[in-house]
């Protein structure tokens, strides 16, 4: 009955809630094969702890190849394929997309879940900072993917872009507990590697683009996670189906977004929700501490310093704060305060041509156990073509 009810919730959603991903844009176009790709390389500077040294990091944090192929003006396939630190291979988008009419699409296969702003448009010269902020990283687990199929169009008369989804959730428990109180969901995508589903998950989002610079955006996922504790499980076994039952978690994930861009000025803003059901029971069963809310936000302000000379290169200054908090609340166990995270993020970033960019930046980094506070210096390389 639960599934049903939320089934028909987000159905009626379909005809107001839209997403388009930037692979998308990509392969738009005329019939035959498209290659693109972006990457970001890093260079990440802890200060001092007290007497303590630490070494810098250099990395290629991930270079992703874009392969695409328009079959007719209807069908095409939209892939990317990913290397992160140099040694890890990863697919992150592998799907086909049906044009039903005009302005609306089956897309089926590997897909980004339509939540926030970076899982869907994070190619590096898109985003201020060196790295993406952590609301996307602990609260959205970015890149998030899954296999499924689902609807997209836009509604030109309303000014919307939308998109439904049915999804694998996640992998909640294979033999242990893939959820922990730091990292929240992030540790259970499945990434679309033998991904395994007991029942579907649902993803939705509307996107609004009809003020001049101004794109707001509201995404919504519902749904269970899955459990390998269910393999060969005898349903008539009430004890064995319990002890089952212990190792799911219910997401309710809410997330509003907005940017803004007038000349100069650049303003952005997103807030994430995460409501988990049952997380008393796994966390009895698993030994692990996942909190049963999940909150996360960010306010950041950029400026192109180069507006007003002739140019076509950018410098823009910018600042952000941002906080992500995976023990906002817990059940049956106590709030662990590091777990409240802000960081305070100021830099530059220098566009010299429109998918060509030098970052840097310093991050104060803290969190609501102490009034100890860590910095970081980044600099950074992006490309997107």
């Amino acid at each position: 009955m639960k599934k049903a009810i939320l089934t028909g919730i987000l159905f009626s959603m379909l005809a107001v809630v839209s997403a388009q991903n930037s692979a998308e844009k990509i392969i738009a176009g005329n019939q035959g094969l498209y290659i693109g790709g972006y990457g970001q390389i890093d260079f990440n500077l802890p200060t001092r702890d007290g007497a303590i040294y630490k070494n810098g990091t250099l990395d290629v944090h991930r270079i992703i190849t874009f392969i695409g192929y328009n079959f007719n003006d209807k069908a095409s396939f939209v892939s990317e394929i990913e290397y992160e630190h140099v040694t890890e291979v990863y697919i992150e988008q592998a799907f086909l997309d049906y044009k039903i009419k005009d302005n609306i699409s089956v897309n089926a296969g590997l897909m980004l879940i339509p939540m926030g702003i970076q899982n869907l448009y994070h190619e590096p010269p898109t985003f201020n900072g060196v790295e993406r902020t952590n609301v996307d990283k602990y609260i959205v687990p970015t890149t998030w993917r899954e296999m499924g199929i689902g609807i997209s169009g836009r509604s030109i008369e309303h000014s919307l872009n939308y998109q439904f989804m049915v999804v694998n959730g996640f992998n909640g428990y294979d033999d242990d507990g893939n959820f922990s109180g730091k990292n929240g969901l992030r540790s259970g995508r499945q990434k679309g590697a033998k991904s395994y589903i007991t029942f579907p998950d649902f993803a939705a989002r509307v996107s609004y683009y009809g003020q001049a610079g101004l794109n707001l955006g509201f995404s919504a996922y519902i749904g269970e996670s899955e459990s390998k504790a269910y393999n060969g499980l005898d349903l008539a076994n009430e004890t064995a189906v319990a002890s089952a039952d212990s190792t799911i978690i219910g997401v309710q994930m809410l997330g509003v977004d907005a940017r803004y861009q007038k000349g100069a000025l650049q303003l952005r803003g997103q807030y994430i929700l995460a409501n988990l059901s049952n997380t008393n029971q796994y966390n009895a069963f698993t030994a692990k501490d996942l909190g049963s809310k999940l909150t996360g936000y960010y306010a950041e302000l950029g400026y192109n310093l180069l507006a007003t000379y002739n140019t076509t290169n950018e410098l823009i200054g910018f600042a952000r704060y941002e906080n992500y908090n995976t023990h906002a609340a817990a059940e049956g166990i106590e709030i662990n305060e590091a777990y409240n995270r802000t960081d305070i993020t100021i830099g530059l970033g220098y566009k010299v041509a429109k998918g060509a960019m030098f970052k840097a930046d310093y991050q104060i980094l803290s969190d609501a156990s102490s009034e100890g506070k860590k910095g970081q210096f980044n600099l950074g390389v992006a490309v997107w073509f």
